[in-house]
Parts: structure tokens; sequence; C-alpha cells
């Protein structure tokens, strides 16, 4: 009979997670907001991430409110002055990717 597990692993020895990279899945849905609004912006810029980079800072900073990940600065994970978001792109991107209510107007010729 063999002394370790299936495939000859070792069943005594606990696995350890590496530091980076493993966080919890968001289960309840508190950063929802912050994901469809990355997802939407990277959809309208033709997926330039560069262009979206003030909505994955927001996703970063719900996640690290909320305990779904480890609280870091900004500037640990690429963040810096430069990706303040300008208010007019963020107007701009459609959360749920819904025409707006002028596109959706008929014309109709006579």
């Amino acid at each position: 009979m063999s002394a370790g597990g299936a495939f000859g692993g070792n069943r005594g020895v606990k696995p350890v997670p590496p530091e980076k990279g493993v966080f919890p899945l968001d289960h309840l849905h508190e950063c929802d907001l912050e994901k469809k609004e990355y997802i939407a912006c990277l959809k309208s810029s033709g997926h330039k991430s560069e262009k979206c980079r003030h909505f994955s800072k927001k996703y970063l900073e719900c996640r690290m409110e909320r305990n779904l990940m480890a609280k870091q600065e900004m500037s640990e994970l690429g963040f810096g002055k430069e990706c303040e978001p300008d208010s007019s792109e963020e107007r701009d991107v459609k959360v749920d990717n819904q025409p707006s209510s002028l596109s959706r107007e008929k014309t109709t010729i006579a």
C-alpha cells in the first residue's frame, strides 16, 4: 500500500496559497457596479485598457474596502496621479450597455 495520496501526492501536507493572485470571489456582488463600469468601458474603447484605468482603480478600491482583497497602496498596483478620471469619460460609459434614449427614437419619413 502506498503512503502518498492520489497520483503520488502527500496527503499530510497542507497546500500554501500564493501571496498574490488568489482572493475571495464577490459572492454578494458588492462591487458589481464597478465591475460593469470597467467592462462597459473596455467594450466602448475597443478593449484598450489604458483608457479604462480609472474604472479598474475604482474596482480594486471597492474590493479592498470590502475586504475582498488585501489592502495595498494604489501606487504598488501600478496606479498614480495620471489615472484620475476625466468626468466626461465616466458619463459616456453606459453601465448596462443600453443605448441612450436619443438612439431609441425612430424617425419616420412621410
